[in-house]
Order: C-alpha cells, then structure tokens, then sequence
C-alpha cells in the first residue's frame, strides 16, 4: 500500500469549501453524541524562537464516514520577517482508524485556513438571524478571505465591511470581492455593526466595544488562539449568547479565556458548545435573541473532517502522489 502525498496546491484545489463546511458541522454534531476521541491539544513552547509548536491529534465517526488524523502545527510570529515564512505552518497525517495505515500526509496549513472558516460558517448558519446579509471583517490577513468565502456559503451576504490598522491588506481584500460583493473598507464600528462579525486578529486588548454591535449581531470571535488574547468588551460577552467550541480549550486560550481567568465570567454564562447545537440538543437563535458570540479555539475535529474532504476528493481525481511511507511486510 501507498501513502498519497497532497501538497498545499492539491489540497486547495480538492478542499472543496462548502464539503468542508457540511464536514465540519458533521464532526460537531459527532462530538455531541460522544463518537469522536480528541485528546487536549499540547504546546511546546519555545520562547527562544518567540514559537511554539502545537501537536491535534482525533478521531472521527460521523456516521458514513470515520477517519483519524494528527496536525503538527506551529505558530511563529516572527518567520514572515526573519525567514520569509509564514507564521503558521501544519502538517497532516490522515491515517484508515481500522487499519492505522497512512493514507495521506498533506499540507495542514491550507486545511487549517478552510476548516477555521468553515467553523465560523457552521456557527453563523445556526446563530445569525435567518436574514443575514451584511458580514463585518475586522483583521484583513488570510482568515478574512476564507471567513467570507464560507460564510457566504450559509447567509447571502450582500455588504462586506473590511477593518484593519494595514490600508494595504485592508484594499487587497476590498479588491479581491469588488466583483462579487458590495465591500469597502471601514473602521471596526461599522464592520461591528453587521449582520455577521468576523474577528480575526492577534489582540491581548479588547478592540470592539460592546456599543457598536448591532442588536441582533451574530460574532464568529476567531482570533483568540492563546492565553491573554482577548478581542471583545467583558459587557459583550456577558450579553451575548454564548457559545463555544470546547470548554477546556476556550476556558484555557479561546476569546473568554481572560474574563474567565479574572472571575468575570463563570459557568453560568455559558449558552454551550456548537455540537449540541448542530446535533439538536439545544436551540440555536431563537427568536428573543439579541447579540450571540461564537468562541472559535479551533478543534483537531474540524482538521480530521477537512482533510477526510481533500483526500477523498483527491483519490477521486487520481491526483497527488503516492510513495511508500512505512513497510507493509509482516513475514
């Protein structure tokens, strides 16, 4: 047997987006009914190279489909500028759970933008008003693009508001959609006060105040992915209906995880996770509902669904590479 090899050009061309978010929503809803294994994500923490690596290992049965994988994945703050390398860089290996056989070992950098998007979509779809039609981007990296693009899969948005300190990357988004959207830049009060709210930066200091969210703004709060990041007013989070992805990773380094550290926020303030929304057991928005959060830590789940996408589509197509990875002989 042969392992295929996807780099990060084959896995965007067969991480098909809207697969995706229909996987991601699957594995969710999976978690929820207790049929998926994921261990705490681990760090190791190299202060020296101001980075870390990041090790996401799980297991997936979504029903007509399971599959297991583990990401090796880092973030380092300094490799755009020091070593012309992005600041995150992941690696894949998508393993048969019946077997352990390899089956892949793909690009987990292309796979980590999509499947975050896709959370953010899978979250929108169950907690945006049913209308939704206007998406405010407050950071303008890469996720801005990817939270458009799966968002705009579940709402049809119509007006994009695109906020960031850089004009540059702030036009380059405008650009990119002029075709396709009614986007301009804007500052983070007006992108605040969409239907839909993407926050997509690095901040250890609330950015968008609790006032200039509309009244029945749905936040996808993405940017919070360590201990001390922190994007949102205390008020907003105490207001919102709040929903998370997973209690020990957005307690220990989502967006609440300062407020709870500081005792402002408790258990009680907690709605509960996606999967038990996307598997029923509780409500999405309901019709009292006035501003609700999503805390996106970002989950090994979401990175099994993704690339159980890229690889099957990839098979289908006869692409990638296949070579031997480890012996099959057993005399």
């Amino acid at each position: 047997m042969q392992t295929l090899l996807l780099g990060p050009d084959a896995v965007e061309r067969h991480a098909d987006l809207p697969a995706i978010v229909d996987a991601v929503s699957a594995a969710f809803a999976a978690d929820a009914r207790g049929d998926t294994i994921m261990p705490a994500k681990s760090y190791i923490d190299l202060p020296e190279y101001n980075g870390d690596f990041r090790s996401m290992p799980a297991y997936v049965n979504a029903g007509d489909w399971d599959a297991a994988a583990v990401k090796w994945v880092n973030v380092h703050t300094d490799n755009p500028t020091d070593h012309d390398l992005p600041t995150v860089l992941g690696t894949l290996i998508y393993s048969d759970p019946e077997t352990a056989f390899p089956l892949a070992v793909m690009d987990g950098t292309v796979l980590t933008r999509l499947r975050t998007g896709a959370a953010a979509a899978v979250a929108t779809d169950h907690l945006a008003v049913p209308d939704a039609d206007s998406l405010g981007l407050v950071g303008a990296g890469t996720q801005a693009y990817t939270q458009l693009e799966a968002i705009a899969t579940v709402r049809d948005i119509e007006t994009v508001v695109v906020a960031d300190r850089d004009e540059q990357r702030q036009r380059a988004v405008v650009d990119h959609f002029g075709d396709r959207f009614d986007v301009r830049a804007g500052p983070i009060e007006e992108a605040a006060g969409c239907d839909v709210l993407s926050t997509i930066t690095p901040v250890e200091s609330p950015i968008v105040d609790r006032e200039w969210l509309g009244e029945h703004t749905h936040v996808n709060a993405i940017g919070a992915d360590a201990a001390g990041k922190h994007e949102h007013d205390d008020r907003t989070l105490l207001d919102a209906k709040l929903v998370i992805d997973d209690y020990e990773q957005c307690t220990h380094s989502g967006e609440i995880n300062v407020p709870w550290s500081e005792g402002v926020l408790d258990d009680g303030d907690i709605y509960g996770e996606l999967g038990s929304i996307v598997a029923g057991d509780l409500p999405g928005r309901e019709s009292a509902d006035g501003i609700t959060l999503f805390d996106s830590t970002g989950l090994a789940i979401q990175d099994v669904a993704a690339a159980h996408v890229a690889y099957e589509n990839a098979r289908e197509a006869g692409e990638g590479t296949d070579f031997v990875l480890v012996g099959t002989d057993t005399t």
